[in-house]
């Protein structure tokens, strides 16, 4: 791939080209070299490539070019599996629309009031964001129709299909008769994204991009291990002796990441938490101070992790280590973004939590170094002692 490559080079008008070089992109990644040509020729696309390369674009663009602005019918959709993400989706539309005049791009998902939904359907957007239920939803009550689609994408594919949400989406793309192309992208391959591409896609064009070092973000990444009780004094600890401004707090329940949410802010801390109890409405109002960059510390469960694009968080802590490797690697994906350096931590508070942590090393080929803290708040390399291997005698 010409390294040169940029997204005049690919073709795009004025407008996008204006909205890309305004938010500072002037070359794209590889997800969208390989991805928007194709995309552009109304061929199918299904694309495996990491979080936080870049895949929104790779769709997003070809498909705002595709529509007729004169139109008020609805000409692109894309699902996503949760609102968090369908939200962001949106507002990266919205972004690259800044220079278009008559296109509308809206979002519907669960969780919101059904009427201001309506209200933004009756607008007549021609590219419409959503969650499966939802979508569905507002269709048995026509509130929209699907026949004019010519474009449907799935982003996040393997969760969305791993979700649960495989019947919701068939039943969709059953209904979108008159489609010209469709995109599945996806960090994994799973059985149920080849099932989707099997029954909707034809002559597909593969994408491939593999996580080298090119797109891996550039994530240094270290454990701490501390009594089980000291986790949120070491949390603290840790952001005010490195100087973090921008954190991402990972809890694996919602109990605990509102505790923690109090626990910091009584020290003073400009802490937050995002999490299924709360309701969506402040959900939405706390991630966009945190993107505003007027909230030091995010803290969520993984349900919210994969919702939130902010390209300049210093730094991801696991206050507690993730049930599943895919998750650490989704929250470790919230820094070392955009051609970043991003530090990700793990405090680790018991043997179980530690065994996890080496399967997880093991599992993604990482190196996490321990650290421990020295007097005068300095991080030091914890020498981790081998255990003694006694020779059995038969």
């Amino acid at each position: 791939m010409e390294q040169a490559l940029t997204f005049r080079d690919l073709g795009l008008s004025e407008e996008i080209l204006k909205a890309l070089e305004q938010k500072g992109y002037g070359y794209p990644t590889r997800i969208q070299a390989e991805a928007i040509p194709p995309f552009l020729e109304w061929k199918d696309v299904i694309a495996k490539a990491p979080t936080g390369t870049g895949k929104t674009f790779a769709f997003g663009i070809p498909m705002i070019e595709h529509i007729d602005a004169e139109s008020d019918d609805l000409q692109g959709l894309i699902l996503a599996p949760t609102r968090e993400l369908a939200i962001q989706i949106c507002d990266e539309l919205r972004g690259l629309l800044k220079y278009y005049k008559n296109i509308r791009v809206a979002v519907v998902y669960g969780g919101q009031k059904m009427e201001p939904q309506i209200n933004a359907l009756k607008k007549k957007p021609q590219i419409l964001v959503a969650t499966p239920g939802r979508l569905m939803d507002h269709y048995n009550r026509k509130n929209l129709r699907l026949d004019k689609i010519q474009t449907v994408v799935l982003d996040e594919a393997d969760r969305m299909l791993d979700m649960g949400f495989f019947k919701d989406v068939t039943h969709i793309l059953d209904k979108i008769k008159n489609k010209k192309n469709m995109g599945l992208f996806s960090a994994t391959i799973s059985q149920e994204v080849m099932t989707v591409s099997w029954m909707y896609q034809r002559d597909e064009v593969e994408i491939t991009v593999p996580a080298d070092q090119e797109n891996k973000p550039d994530i240094d990444q270290y454990s701490l291990t501390v009594p089980p009780l000291e986790k949120t004094e070491t949390t603290l600890r840790l952001i005010r002796a490195m100087n973090y401004e921008r954190v991402m707090v990972f809890c694996n329940t919602k109990h605990m990441c509102q505790r923690l949410s109090d626990d910091l802010r009584r020290a003073g801390l400009d802490a937050d938490c995002i999490h299924g109890d709360i309701r969506q409405a402040v959900r939405e109002k706390t991630m966009k101070t945190f993107k505003d960059g007027k909230l030091a510390v995010l803290i969520a469960t993984d349900v919210a992790s994969r919702g939130i694009d902010v390209d300049d968080v210093n730094c991801v802590i696991n206050f507690d280590i993730p049930e599943e490797n895919e998750y650490y690697i989704h929250r470790i994906g919230r820094t070392g973004r955009a051609k970043r350096k991003g530090a990700a931590w793990s405090i680790i508070g018991n043997f179980p939590e530690k065994a996890k942590l080496d399967e997880i090393a093991k599992y993604s080929h990482f190196e996490i170094r321990p650290m421990k803290f020295i007097e005068g708040d300095l991080l030091v390399d914890d020498e981790v002692k081998k255990p003694v291997v006694r020779k059995k005698f038969r």
